[in-house]
């Protein structure tokens, strides 16, 4: 499946409060769409990389790390020109979310950075802060991105900005 070139992928549960279950639907709700891709686009803006988030619907069957590395791939993220893709992966029924960063973004910036997006992202979905979450952990990975991947006058946005939900 070509995942081996997939690299980093932090995968965290947010601690779900006894017999309190979140349906996918009520997160949903509760997400800043239009708020969150803007942030992508201004992301982007400034990068040649490409984010894209991805929310899965319904159960998890399967650990939230296997599973973003799958849909990175379906979402054909490591074709990238660059390598330089990233998903950011929420399962909200599950209580879980993954950081998936291609090969050259990884190189660049190392364990340490996808831990701190990972631990920003759960303190926030601990205090329901969903959209806040997302959108900070774009903004940073935004910030890398152009640091490492200035966007060029050849750059071209790869795929879609919208978030995904399936």
């Amino acid at each position: 499946m070509g995942l081996a070139a997939v690299a980093v992928v932090l995968a965290a549960e947010v601690p779900a409060r006894v017999g309190n279950e979140m349906r996918t639907k009520e997160f949903l709700s509760k997400l800043e769409h239009d708020r969150i891709v803007q942030v992508i686009r201004e992301a982007e803006s400034k990068t040649s990389g490409q984010i894209r988030v991805y929310i899965q619907r319904g159960k998890l069957n399967a650990d939230p790390l296997t599973a973003a590395q799958k849909k990175f791939h379906r979402l054909g993220m490591h074709k990238m020109s660059e390598r330089n893709a990233v998903l950011i992966f929420v399962a909200p029924r599950a209580h879980k979310f993954a950081v998936v960063g291609d090969k050259a973004i990884h190189e660049k910036c190392g364990e340490e950075f996808w831990q701190r997006v990972v631990d920003v992202m759960r303190t926030h979905f601990q205090n329901e802060k969903f959209s806040y979450a997302i959108v900070e952990a774009i903004e940073e990975i935004g910030r890398l991105l152009a640091a490492h991947f200035p966007k060029e006058s050849r750059s071209s946005n790869e795929l879609p900005d919208e978030i995904v939900e399936t």
